[in-house]
């Protein structure tokens, strides 16, 4: 059995995606580690440019986009790895020796399911990369930079596809929680993501990213938390939007939450028949945990 795997889905982001594998070369070029690349129907030569420059690199493709969830759960599904390290395509690994600090904490984690690993989000790293951030148990972890024991991801439901982006690794986290598993932060094993946040908020897909992210939340709500927690949640979450957005002229925003809104009423019958909620000693014990550590700065 291979020991771990990289899998990366990518689309229409080749320029990105060249960088990625150029800072990747120590990991392709390794005879035990397997490397895959769903390539998301791109229309800009990314599936040629792998297939002419990278014949190491097994390739899978989607004829018509499918979506970042549908490719990711072709490829976790498709690896035999017993370790299987997901990057997004504008991200890479940066620390030395991971594949070491990996292994050695989950063989003597035997209850860590998932290692989220520390990311530092923006243009360029700093100079200074050391830190005094320590393991912990967390309750969730982000996609661009985390590793699935694998024999628990085939345990549990695939990443819900329909939710098409935002909100899969939520849903695998209480996935694990109700069944006695644990993701844990380790930080030593430190992820570069090559992104301006704050530029975001001037790119065309500025309302499409936030009616997704918001649907995601209350699509979560929704399929996990107790019932009476519920009403107050999706409320909370809405006046928040509202105020912080809206209110202040964010305009884009509004047409985000409403298509937010339409996404969860279309989609009901299907997140009341997916529904596996928390027990009230459940959720106490869960709202404990420290929340997922988007990034790291420093």
């Amino acid at each position: 059995m291979t020991k771990f795997s990289i899998l990366i889905t990518t689309k229409d982001r080749l320029s990105d995606l060249k960088e990625t594998l150029n800072q990747l070369a120590c990991f392709i070029d390794n005879d035990d580690v397997e490397f895959i690349i769903c390539d998301d129907g791109s229309s800009d030569g990314t599936s040629t440019f792998i297939e002419t420059n990278y014949k190491s690199i097994q390739l899978i493709k989607n004829a018509k986009s499918k979506g970042l969830i549908f490719s990711r759960n072709r490829l976790l599904n498709l690896t035999k790895a017993k370790y299987a390290i997901t990057l997004d395509d504008d991200a890479h690994i940066v620390s030395q020796n991971p594949l070491e600090i990996i292994e050695t904490f989950f063989e003597s984690n035997k209850k860590c399911a998932v290692i989220a690993f520390r990311v530092f989000w923006g243009k360029t790293l700093p100079d200074n990369l050391n830190h005094t951030l320590v393991n912990a148990r967390v309750k969730g972890f982000v996609g661009c930079g985390h590793v699935w024991r694998m024999d628990v991801w085939r345990s549990l439901p695939n990443y819900p596809d329909w939710f098409v982006f935002y909100g899969e690794e939520e849903f695998a986290g209480f996935h694990l929680f109700k069944k006695d598993w644990e993701i844990w932060f380790v930080p030593d094993v430190l992820a570069h993501h090559r992104v301006d946040v704050k530029a975001r908020k001037k790119h065309q897909d500025y309302t499409t990213r936030l009616r997704r992210s918001l649907r995601s939340g209350w699509y979560l709500y929704l399929l996990f938390y107790p019932l009476k927690y519920i009403p107050k949640r999706l409320a909370y979450t809405l006046w928040m939007q509202l105020k912080l957005k809206v209110f202040k002229g964010d305009f884009r925003a509004l047409l985000a939450i409403l298509g937010a809104i339409f996404d969860v009423l279309f989609n009901l019958k299907r997140l009341i028949f997916n529904r596996n909620a928390l027990n009230n000693s459940e959720y106490q014990k869960y709202k404990r945990l420290p929340d997922t550590f988007l990034y790291w700065t420093n």
